[in-house]
């Protein structure tokens, strides 16, 4: 553990735009995030002398004051050199869509979590970050569920990332999945539009649950039937995502009365048995975006996997 004395940080360009509370978490890693938010609003985190809000966002060059508090540090190098050859494989055989000096675009597959935790102990996130140690930086620019698959985009950069960020913020993004789902909805070809609010909870176990709740966030999900089995009742559809909630596409399903196949939370494991599914049928198919540095309108598209085509 770092001893714990008054500590001065100089925030550099890289770190720019973040809030306090998120660059604290990050830098203070192992501290309890409620010990995190106590400081910052009792006034012990100081931002150029001054007392700041949990969601200040930090300028370079600001100093922020960070009190005495016990910070673990890094994991050690035998944890890393033991990561290491398992990070180098995920990352090899990790499909990349799109990659420059600010952006890495993947193709995640089924199956692999986006982070580590929750009995995971190296996600795509930190998998990358062993197999490319001379990146500076490289953070999440929004997450898929682990067994759902698709387009994963990454920012190198900063200030990437906190364009990107208000970009979904103001609906720029524009993010369509595929999916197949028990039931026979009308093939009709007119958009259906799904507007529960969802609310997150956890089980006694601690595993996240979503539930459609009077008392939730406002979500919102288009979709459109592309394809249907009358005989084995199922049906393939495209969802745009309007809002981007946890677990927003599988729970508007479960709700309006078409479970997506294989999903193990909220779905109908009798009838996934029945019909051999081995996986979330929900693939990220396609990504509308404007670059973050030139602004060009980029469209990303990943196939189908076999899965989905069989």
């Amino acid at each position: 553990m770092k001893d714990p004395v008054v500590s001065q940080v100089t925030i550099s360009g890289e770190d720019e735009g973040q809030r306090l509370d998120n660059f604290l978490l990050k830098w203070a890693k192992g501290v309890p995030k409620s010990h995190i938010y106590r400081i910052i609003r009792s006034g012990e985190v100081r931002v150029n002398k001054k007392r700041a809000e949990v969601t200040t966002r930090i300028l370079s060059g600001d100093i922020i004051r960070i009190p005495p508090m016990r910070v673990a540090l890094p994991e050690n190098g035998d944890k890393t050199a033991e990561n290491t050859p398992k990070a180098i494989k995920i990352s090899d055989n990790l499909p990349i869509l799109y990659e420059d000096d600010c952006l890495l675009i993947v193709n995640k597959p089924s199956g692999l979590a986006v982070h580590g935790g929750s009995g995971v102990s190296l996600g795509l996130i930190e998998a990358l970050r062993l197999a490319r140690p001379q990146l500076k930086f490289l953070e999440l620019v929004h997450r898929l569920d682990r067994d759902t698959s698709g387009i994963l985009m990454l920012a190198k950069k900063r200030s990437a990332l906190v364009t990107l960020h208000e970009d979904i913020r103001l609906g720029h993004l524009d993010k369509r999945y595929t999916f197949v789902a028990h039931g026979m909805l009308a093939q009709d070809g007119k958009h259906i539009a799904l507007k529960y609010p969802l609310h997150k909870y956890l089980l006694p176990n601690g595993e996240r649950r979503v539930q459609v709740s009077e008392n939730g966030q406002e979500s919102h999900t288009v979709i459109k039937v592309i394809k249907q089995w009358p005989e084995k009742d199922i049906f393939m559809a495209q969802a745009q995502l309007k809002t981007g909630r946890t677990h927003q596409i599988r729970v508007h399903l479960q709700h309006h009365g078409y479970p997506i196949l294989g999903d193990d939370k909220y779905g109908v494991s009798v009838k996934d048995k029945k019909l051999g599914v081995k996986r979330l049928m929900l693939h990220a198919h396609r990504l509308s975006l404007l670059h973050p540095f030139t602004q060009e309108k980029m469209i990303i598209e990943s196939s189908l996997p076999e899965e989905f085509t069989n």
